[in-house]
């Protein structure tokens, strides 16, 4: 689990126990209210506070608010657009963004900085002292210095694109927020579906903010299953403002849900790792017959030793599609490379995906 998600459950639980004063609700109210404000907007990067764990405060601001202050703001270091170009991570980003919206290819990089250092946690966990920060922010624009406008902060470390925001795609005599509720959802889609893929695996769940100057709303998409959003964007103007809070992403390639539970509910990320094409050409099965066959109690060890296939056999199978899947997003520049070699690899992930193949689902107790 990352420090910043961490920070977030830590703050959740202190929020659920926490009952805030009329007067400070009130304040935050206006806060928020002041946060879109047009001259908002027009702040600079240098006065932008740090991305991932703005998230928590943003989801949970009486407990930011009562809490001590969450992190220091960090001094950001102008970088040109050829610092950007020869940057590895930067580099890898703009070529994902090109590749979602080849428009933005023929835009100008305005403005681009990065921030390092240790930014202060609530001061009552020794374990969340400080943590530290490393982002990479990239403005780009359209020529002439109008139009259409993209801003991306980027993981220094992990290489995640962790925050977009999306200025004026649309025309200023019928901005974004004047669009229909669905016309807006299907913006927001294709935003998210070509720069992080697979949109139509998440659940959405899409409300207006309380707020009598602006029009807001707030869309989140949320994992099945999970109690926080993966996904919490806000719209307002002619804006697009994503987050990428927590979660793991969910998976594209899931033909069948539950063949790996816990207490009865599926586990996503050891699901899709048994979502393996490989895996139901190797046991010659269906992935319906599979989890059929999981039901009963057997694990998959079991079913591949019904049919005289060795624990092994299963074991080589499913570690080399996830090292291919590992190798394909560095190669992609989705993560960064771990100038690893496959054999490397496989060596490493094959003893993490033993427990899988001897795991036997359990039906939850009533």
């Amino acid at each position: 689990m990352t420090i910043e998600r961490k920070i977030r459950e830590h703050l959740l639980n202190e929020a659920e126990s926490m009952e805030c004063p009329p007067e400070i609700s009130k304040r935050i109210e206006q806060s928020y209210t002041r946060y879109f404000q047009p001259k908002r907007r027009e702040m600079t990067m240098k006065k932008r506070v740090i991305g991932g764990i703005v998230a928590a405060a943003i989801l949970i601001p009486t407990a930011a608010f009562a809490a001590p202050p969450l992190l220091e703001m960090l001094t950001r270091t102008p970088l040109t657009a050829e610092q950007v170009k020869v940057d590895e991570v930067s580099k890898a980003t703009l070529e994902k963004l090109y590749s979602a919206f080849p428009e933005t290819k023929s835009f100008e990089i305005i403005e681009a900085s990065n921030v390092q250092g240790d930014a202060i946690n609530p001061k009552d966990s020794t374990e969340l002292s400080k943590v530290n920060v490393n982002q990479t922010s990239i403005i780009l624009q359209e020529k002439g210095g109008t139009g259409k406008k993209i801003t991306l902060h980027i993981n220094g470390g992990t290489g995640e694109i962790e925050h977009v925001d999306q200025e004026n795609w649309e025309p200023k005599e019928k901005p974004l927020i004047t669009l229909t509720d669905q016309e807006i959802k299907a913006k927001v889609d294709t935003l998210i579906d070509n720069m992080y893929g697979n949109v139509n695996a998440y659940e959405f769940a899409m409300e207006q903010m309380e707020n009598p100057n602006q029009k807001v709303l707030m869309l989140n998409y949320i994992i099945k299953g999970a109690d926080t959003p993966f996904y919490q964007v806000f719209v307002h103007d002619n804006a697009i403002n994503l987050t990428r809070v927590g979660g793991e992403p969910a998976p594209s390639h899931i033909k069948v849900e539950g063949l790996f539970t816990r207490d009865g509910k599926p586990d996503y990320t050891y699901d899709s790792i048994l979502n393996d094409d490989k895996l139901f050409a190797l046991l010659q099965i269906s992935p319906t017959e599979l989890k059929e066959e999981l039901a009963k109690g057997l694990s998959v060890a079991d079913i591949a030793a019904s049919k005289n296939i060795t624990k092994q056999q299963v074991l080589e199978v499913i570690a080399n599609t996830q090292v291919e899947i590992q190798l394909k997003a560095e190669q992609n520049g989705v993560v960064p490379k771990s100038n690893r070699s496959k054999e490397q690899l496989l060596k490493d992930i094959e003893p993490k995906l033993l427990p899988i193949l001897d795991h036997k689902n359990e039906t939850p107790q009533k």
